[in-house]
């Protein structure tokens, strides 16, 4: 559905063809994963090539920090054990914590296990701030949608979509360079993480509208990329679901099955 509703010009058959790309990546991604947690740091090394590296130590250079803002493309899980052992020192990654206890514990593991630090978004924004005003590297996935009332309406793929402010808002607050940053899978399963120059951001004085523009700067890099290689991005996750709720009926029919208990709770209890 997604794909049909972005890419109009698409047939039916192009686009059950990428689509079976789409959960075939996700399969092995999953699965690289699982074997991430049994790699050598040597193993990881060999699987991993890095282009653009003269864009990041040009923005380091300046000792601001670095904001690295990604998506989930390929495999992004390898970026923190990818991280420290090639550059020799951490990065710090903003994720969101896994409700499931056991496996937010696995995969907090997994991406510490070289010493590259996490920051759950619950707490992160002042924490975001240390980090970058350390001059340390920060990565930041600002491909997912979020609450209207703490996020910023933009298009991607030119529809309307929710986006978090938080990586503009950072750049802007710490004058901090913003990279594009991402992780593709090869055809000979080694990965390659893309990193492009610093994205020129927009400080007019009017906070609203700089936090606008350049979140969508931000998401425009981000467009550009999925569309370089559509199959390795993650699809599945109802991005559009905000602003064209029509294209998720299923989603309608369970709020309208929540909203109904909640009535009928309220009508039990009031009488």
């Amino acid at each position: 559905r997604n794909l049909s509703f972005v890419y109009p010009e698409w047939s039916p058959e192009r686009v059950k063809r990428k689509s079976k790309r789409v959960f075939q990546n996700l399969g092995i991604t999953i699965l690289e994963i699982c074997q991430m947690i049994c790699f050598s740091s040597d193993e990881i090394l060999d699987r991993v090539k890095i282009r653009g590296e003269e864009y990041l130590l040009n923005a380091m250079h300046y000792n601001k920090g670095v904001i690295l803002i990604s998506a989930h493309l390929g495999n992004w899980e390898i970026v923190p054990l990818f991280w420290p052992l090639y550059f020799n020192t951490p990065i710090t990654i903003v994720a969101r914590k896994i409700r499931n206890k056991i496996i937010n514990r696995w995969i907090y593991g997994l991406r510490t296990r070289f010493g590259s630090r996490i920051i759950y978004k619950d707490v992160a924004l002042p924490e975001m701030t240390r980090t970058v005003r350390k001059g340390k590297t920060l990565g930041i996935l600002i491909d997912q949608g979020m609450k209207s009332s703490i996020g910023v309406k933009i298009r991607f793929f030119n529809k309307f979509v929710t986006a978090t402010p938080g990586a503009a808002l950072l750049a802007m607050r710490c004058n901090s360079p913003a990279l594009p940053a991402f992780c593709t899978r090869n055809d000979d399963g080694t990965f390659t993480i893309t990193i492009e120059p610093s994205l020129a951001l927009k400080r007019t004085g009017d906070l609203s509208a700089d936090l606008r523009t350049n979140t969508q700067i931000m998401t425009d890099a981000i467009e550009k990329m999925v569309r370089k290689y559509p199959e390795q991005w993650f699809w599945v996750h109802k991005r559009w679901r905000k602003y064209y709720p029509d294209l998720y009926p299923e989603d309608m029919n369970r709020r309208r099955r929540r909203r109904a208990i909640k009535r009928q709770k309220k009508q039990s209890q009031s009488s």
